[in-house]
């Protein structure tokens, strides 16, 4: 059932979305500067990794030394009109195309990088559990904890989606979406 209601709303996003996203695209290529669309490997789904797909809020040469970097408040790596699509989780749009390939859903744990699960397991190796679900786009964690730029931060966002992995229910996702959308909608920012 909840495969079937996120392909439904993803495929309704789409269409809703289409100039909002066209607009964006255009913005960012305008811009100048590299790819439109940004792609990093993130693990999902009993543990595969796959391809995130974002709009592109940085600089092309944001993680130049090849070091994985946590998100930061004032970023100075965000170019100025990703400086407004993360304020407003505009970025994020493309991910939709993730949820129609099965990578992902719209509620679940948030995909992490290799690098950083790597760290988070070694003070907790039950992370594991979370490759039970399909990762997604909106998540309780991510919106009591917000952006996580700490691995302790990671550590409570964790808690929170392993307390999610027991609870989930299609009325408990339905709860996540709408709090989720109220939030953005009302400019809160997490």
């Amino acid at each position: 059932m909840k495969r079937f209601f996120d392909i439904l709303l993803a495929t309704c996003s789409l269409i809703l979305f289409a100039l909002p996203m066209l607009l964006i695209y255009i913005a960012i290529w305008i811009q100048g500067g590299g790819d439109v669309i940004y792609k990093q490997e993130r693990i999902g789904y009993r543990g595969r990794p796959f391809k995130l797909y974002k709009f592109r809020s940085m600089k092309t040469n944001a993680e130049m030394d090849g070091h994985p970097m946590l998100f930061l408040n004032n970023d100075p790596r965000l170019t100025p009109i990703g400086r407004v699509l993360r304020a407003h989780h505009l970025d994020e749009f493309p991910q939709l195309w993730n949820i129609l390939r099965g990578d992902m859903s719209f509620v679940g744990p948030r995909p992490e990088r290799q690098y950083f699960i790597d760290q988070i397991i070694q003070r907790r190796p039950d992370y594991v559990r979370l490759y039970a679900l399909r990762p997604g786009i909106f998540s309780r964690a991510t919106l009591y904890n917000g952006y996580t730029d700490t691995i302790d931060k990671m550590i409570t966002r964790l808690d929170m989606d392993l307390a999610y992995l027991e609870e989930q229910s299609l009325w408990l996702d339905i709860k996540i979406i709408g709090l989720t959308t109220i939030a953005i909608l009302t400019g809160k920012k997490f």
